[in-house]
């Protein structure tokens, strides 16, 4: 996750602490400074919509090998004593979950940091008021385009209306809230009225993600836009967060799920000012690009540990089987072990890439889908030749 308003305005904000402190650089374990990795937990596999780019290749119903209520309050005991600095309830649609509330209040009271990843269609006002008295910091609510394009790519007529209104109601309450937004062939058009969204309605917070290919998003690799349209996606991103700035207004832009955004940004800023580029750079550094299986980790709904959530075919243990704090420390599992020393494994232009510091491989999930290889090259990667080798 990279912070555009931070990088290019100089923004604080909460999640700064976590991506651009001076420790995060020392991370290769997942356990730096005595804090373990932020856990993106998908604690059902059940939903109300079929997004056509769900990496869970969610369903209508939950999974029958779901974590029950007891398994899961274990699960978060782990996570409190291994010092998780943010939990993200995820799903399918965390919301359908009968016990969330009761989850959520005992994670809260375990000490641990709560988001929430939502479709935001299920959310009334009694629903967020309730989310903003058990605790959760914050909710990011899923919208891929505006109206119809929305409902399209969601697989339901109405989703954007509902999803809209679970946004102002959050609002209503002063639940904080904000946008995730996957950038895809079929939606490019509606980036700008996206941002117009944002300033109309008064949302402090858009993530834009880059398509991963997994789950039902493997299928979409087709759909995925070109290289040269995330440059010009990248410039929009730019301008439109410079604009935000200029006209003093507090809302943070972030991108996901593509590292090459950090390099690009830092080139675009040392063409303007290189001032402000070599402290980018350093924040950049400090963060050190993708860190899947070092500071990111994922748990499924069946208690599986995964690298991070787009990484679903990857296991690298259960918690049935054995605390979380023991999986993740395991410096002897081949995928972990990989994840934390890359550079030599990492092949193509990645390898060759003077940027490596800053993006660190960039995506293993999409380099897989494409090339067959976890540690080939990652084909979304928009920087040229000249550009990753500096010539």
């Amino acid at each position: 996750m990279i912070s555009v308003t931070k990088l290019i305005c100089g923004s604080q904000n909460f999640g700064d602490a976590l991506r651009y402190d001076e420790t995060s650089s020392r991370q290769n374990s997942g356990a730096a400074a005595g804090c373990g990795p932020v856990v993106a937990w998908n604690i059902t596999r059940a939903c109300n919509l079929r997004c056509q780019h769900c990496y869970a290749a969610a369903g209508n119903h939950p999974a029958p090998d779901e974590l029950g209520t007891g398994e899961a309050k274990r699960l978060i005991e782990d996570l409190a004593a291994f010092n998780v600095p943010a939990l993200l309830f995820s799903g399918g649609e965390p919301l359908l979950r009968p016990d969330f509330f009761e989850l959520a209040a005992y994670a809260r009271r375990a000490g641990l940091r709560l988001t929430l990843s939502t479709n935001g269609t299920l959310i009334t006002r009694e629903l967020a008021r309730r989310i903003k008295e058990v605790g959760v910091s914050y909710v990011g609510i899923s919208l891929d385009g505006v109206g119809k394009s929305n409902d399209r790519f969601r697989g339901r007529e109405g989703a954007f209306a509902a999803a809209l209104q679970g946004i102002r109601n959050c609002l209503a309450v002063g639940q904080k809230v904000g946008l995730r937004f996957t950038i895809n062939r079929h939606n490019l058009a509606e980036l700008k009225p996206l941002f117009a969204l944002v300033a109309e309605e008064g949302v402090a917070r858009v993530c834009f993600y880059h398509l991963a290919y997994a789950g039902r998003g493997s299928a979409m690799i087709d759909e995925d836009i070109t290289n040269q349209e995330r440059r010009r996606v990248m410039d929009l991103i730019i301008e439109k967060t410079l604009d935000i700035c200029r006209r003093g207004k507090n809302v943070e832009v972030l991108t996901v799920n593509n590292h090459a955004d950090g390099p690009y940004l830092y080139l675009h800023l040392r063409r303007l000012d290189p001032e402000r580029a070599a402290g980018a750079y350093r924040l950049l550094r400090y963060n050190g690009g993708n860190r899947s299986g070092i500071a990111i980790a994922a748990i499924d709904w069946a208690g599986n540990v995964h690298p991070d959530q787009f990484t679903f075919h990857h296991a690298v243990g259960n918690v049935r089987e054995h605390r979380f704090g023991e999986i993740w420390g395991d410096a002897a599992h081949p995928l972990l072990a990989g994840l934390r020393n890359r550079r030599e494994l990492l092949k193509g232009r990645c390898r060759l890439c003077r940027f490596l510091e800053i993006c660190n491989g960039n995506s293993r999930t999409r380099a897989e889908a494409v090339y067959g290889d976890y540690w080939a090259q990652d084909p979304a990667c928009y920087l040229t030749d000249e550009e990753i080798l500096g010539s």
